[in-house]
């Protein structure tokens, strides 16, 4: 199978997206499919099959390069690839930016399958990073430039209510508008857990959608025998916890740092990593050195993703501490793999963590996740236990069992009738 995989977020971004893809491309090649990855950058790509799309010189978004228009994307494959829809047998987009607008319209001209991956609550993306004065002018506009190059293929545009579920807000609602639209063009629709499916069918999404999940590459998650977490209670050691995500706000960092300066006041008998870097580093150092908790956190910053698991060896717990994003979390997923339990927050998250694998606050506060750290310091056993689990259930999180999945929606796009395909464009 020949895939062409267009995504705005790959290259010169650390995170869950870039790393998804780029595990799904190696586990696809090694079963012997083509794929290439077109996306935008700024340095010519060390990757094989890794093509940079016309990127912008002045826009970042969170630091990610973005590509220039759809259209300029469009002209970019007509010249360079001329035998487009020949050499690729369906598109995969993942984001729904300018790689992604640009894949709808190459999927349309050329008549090739398209599946598109929803990866996460872009309404949660503007109400927690965009300042409030400016959510509405965001929301509109981003909404504008998604519908302006995709209007000619909608024939009956689907319209978001504002309501008091996930779209209580203008800006909020603009966003599922632009989700759902770009879910409505693809002709097989993929997301990491099925309850974020359930929300986008909810908002009006009509096409078929499967729950896929990211998965962790075998040869990442083998390189070593990994060991069963334990902490003897009344022990010198520390309760130790790690941190694999971005230190951002939607990552929720400092509601988990107020946690841990809540932890400080009852005992000193935690450690804390953090791996990774994002818009709220320099403030979680600030925090950490006025609350007290210097000797108990330490900050690594960005590190290569190929060694997160190494950093994961000797923790007892991994944290997630996201909330309503519909996010699945490599964190839960590499955590699990290596036998490390997880604790979090957010009751969606209950269909990812692993049976057993893992522990939620009661509620999203940071006193709730204090409470919940500081009963597992006073019965340590439970580590153990959850330890077990992860590795009774870890082939659930191996990337050879979920590439399954993820051929199975290629093959049904390709099986997909004309008339399925020409019905996606109603919606």
């Amino acid at each position: 199978m020949r895939i062409a995989v267009f995504t705005d977020l790959y290259l010169e971004i650390a995170g869950g997206i870039p790393s998804s893809i780029s595990a799904q491309k190696r586990e696809l090649e090694k079963l012997g499919h083509h794929v290439t990855v077109f996306c935008p950058g700024f340095s010519t790509p060390k990757e094989e099959n890794v093509v940079v799309l016309p990127t912008s010189k002045l826009i970042k978004i969170n630091g990610a390069p973005t590509t220039k228009s759809p259209k300029k994307v469009v002209e970019f494959i007509d010249k360079n690839f001329p035998n487009f829809k020949s050499d690729f047998d369906l598109i995969h987009a993942h984001y729904e930016a300018g790689a992604s607008i640009a894949a709808i319209m190459l999927s349309k001209k050329y008549k090739l399958p398209l599946v598109q991956t929803m990866h996460g609550r872009e309404d949660m993306a503007i109400a927690v990073n965009v300042p409030h004065p400016f959510k509405t002018i965001a929301g509109v506009t981003l909404n504008s430039f998604h519908r302006h190059y995709l209007k000619s293929y909608i024939e009956n545009p689907t319209k978001v209510k504002k309501d008091d579920y996930l779209a209580p807000t203008c800006a909020r609602k603009k966003m599922w508008e632009l989700m759902v639209r770009e879910a409505n063009l693809a002709d097989k629709v993929i997301t990491p857990s099925q309850h974020f499916a359930d929300k986008l069918k909810h908002y009006g999404v009509s096409r078929p959608i499967t729950a896929v999940s990211n998965g962790v590459p075998d040869e990442m998650a083998n390189i070593r025998p990994w060991k069963i977490r334990t902490l003897q209670k009344g022990s010198d050691e520390p309760l130790k916890i790690i941190w694999t995500s971005r230190l951002s706000r939607e990552k929720r960092i400092l509601p988990f740092l107020e946690s841990l300066k809540i932890i400080k006041k009852s005992t000193d008998k935690f450690f804390f990593t953090a791996l990774g870097d994002g818009n709220e580093f320099e403030t979680s150092k600030k925090f950490i050195a006025e609350n007290g908790l210097s000797h108990n956190c330490d900050l690594k910053g960005a590190v290569p993703h190929e060694d997160v698991l190494s950093y994961l060896e000797d923790q007892h717990l991994s944290i997630i501490n996201s909330y309503g994003f519909d996010t699945q979390g490599l964190t839960i997923l590499e955590a699990a793999a290596v036998g490390l339990p997880v604790i979090y927050c957010d009751k969606d998250m209950d269909q990812v963590v692993l049976e057993n694998g893992g522990l939620r606050a009661k509620d999203e506060t940071p006193e709730k996740m204090a409470e919940l750290i500081l009963d597992i310091i006073e019965h340590p056993t439970i580590i153990e236990r959850m330890s077990e689990a992860c590795f009774k259930n870890r082939n659930e999180v191996l990337q050879s069992t979920q590439i399954k999945n993820l051929l199975r929606v290629y093959e049904d796009a390709l099986q997909a009738s004309p008339e399925d395909v020409s019905q996606a464009n109603l919606h």
